[in-house]
């Protein structure tokens, strides 16, 4: 009780005396009745405090966990995305380099320009009307005899004594194509190509196989 309202009781109380009467009860203290009430609100606006700092701390850290998540899904898909773009180039060099590889193997035949009635004319009717060979084949065997012979009934090799258009060694190998081998080139191109697909089935096997030995 504060100074002031003692000195008041006080004063009524003599009064009182003095008049015969006796003195009022004193008055409980404000404060006595005052201070649970307020001590117990204090109380439960602190543990609201408590539960709101509480509530923020676990919507941040799940924030926070969602966002690591997000950014290891946006990296795994990067990374899915360069490894597939990695072997689509991969698979596209390679098909390139097999490509290449493919067309250097591959010999580019042109075909020579035949006169009527010249030894070529006469090889190429005789290549597709006996055996079926188109310019495909005959490229090839015009490979041949341009190396061997140059297209000459009568050259001859004077080292081994081959002789005429396909270069036949002896040259009376061609008498079974007939009875003028040494001056006839039809005689010559009907013995070379019945040898040739004998021994390798085609010009174009023939070829291969001169292009490899230097021979045929």
């Amino acid at each position: 009780m504060s100074y002031p309202i003692r000195l008041a009781v006080a004063v009524v109380a003599a009064v009182a005396s003095v008049a015969g009467g006796s003195a009022p009860d004193p008055m409980p203290a404000a404060t006595d009745v005052q201070v649970p009430a307020v001590t117990l609100a204090h109380a439960e606006v602190d543990d609201f405090a408590v539960d709101l700092v509480d509530v923020d701390g676990a919507a941040t850290a799940r924030t926070t966990q969602l966002s690591a998540q997000a950014d290891q899904i946006s990296k795994a898909a990067a990374d899915l995305q360069a490894a597939n773009q990695a072997q689509a180039a991969a698979a596209a060099k390679a098909a390139a380099t097999a490509k290449t590889a493919t067309a250097a193997k591959t010999p580019v035949l042109s075909v020579p320009a035949v006169t009527p009635g010249s030894a070529r004319d006469i090889a190429h009717q005789m290549m597709l009307s006996m055996y079926g060979w188109g310019d495909d084949q005959f490229a090839c065997f015009d490979k041949i005899i341009t190396q061997e012979s140059g297209w000459n009934v009568s050259a001859t090799n004077r080292s081994s004594g081959a002789y005429g258009i396909p270069q036949a060694l002896p040259g009376s190998k061609m008498a079974t194509a007939g009875a003028d081998w040494q001056t006839n080139p039809a005689t010559q191109i009907k013995w070379a190509l019945g040898y040739v697909q004998g021994r390798y089935a085609t010009p174009c096997g023939a070829w291969s196989f001169k292009s490899a030995h230097g021979w045929y």
